[in-house]
């Protein structure tokens, strides 16, 4: 199972990441080493590339078994439907960006690559994490979500890594045959008012 991004808006603002990382690395309270901003970060800075192997759906599939392990633990980010970045392979600091429930920064897809952006000022010595947001496959089960088990202390932590189920669709009551007739009646007549009718637009300068 793989990390999730958006695609970049064209009007989000950026930085160039030349130059020294504006983090380091070391012991993280969330989860084994993470990145810790040594200078104030400002919100929508590009902070760094996540960088790694390009591998196929199916190469990821085969390289790491999500049921033999005992916590999910990979650097697989999903790039596009055919194809994964794998960060244990040739990849760079961006892998041990941790996750968290309440983000401050955010994963894009720019140009067919993906960036590390700042979804907020951050500060000297806070840690940098985005929500991985993991997608949910169809049955799973809480066994099954026991290894995306997620601590990473925010207020509003959902105890997981996986991205929020998405809400069911609500049912359309069934209506009557007469309800029905009447709707289309009403239908009928404010179509022929509103023909009778000129639109207002408010003006603007």
């Amino acid at each position: 199972m793989t990390h999730s991004t958006s695609k970049k808006p064209a009007t989000s603002p950026s930085s160039s990441a030349a130059g020294p990382l504006p983090f380091e690395l070391r012991q993280s309270p969330i989860q084994g080493k993470g990145a810790f901003a040594t200078r104030r970060i400002r919100k929508g800075a590009r902070i760094i590339e996540y960088t790694g192997e390009r591998i196929t759906q199916d190469e990821a599939d085969n390289r790491y078994d999500d049921e033999a392990m005992a916590r999910h633990h990979t650097f697989l980010f999903t790039l596009d439907e055919k194809t994964v970045i794998d960060a244990a392979v040739e990849g760079n600091e961006a892998r041990f960006i941790n996750h968290s429930c309440d983000p401050n920064c955010q994963a894009l897809i720019e140009d067919d690559r993906i960036f590390i952006y700042a979804l907020k000022d951050i500060s000297p010595g806070e840690e940098l994490c985005y929500d991985y947001a993991y997608e949910r496959v169809e049955g799973m089960d809480e066994e099954s979500e026991e290894l995306y088990v997620c601590r990473c202390g925010a207020k509003d932590c959902r105890g997981t890594i996986l991205a929020p189920p998405k809400p069911p669709k609500p049912a359309k009551p069934k209506s009557s045959k007469r309800a029905r007739k009447t709707k289309a009646a009403a239908k009928r007549s404010s179509k022929r008012a509103g023909s009778k009718s000129k639109s207002r637009k408010r003006a603007s300068r």
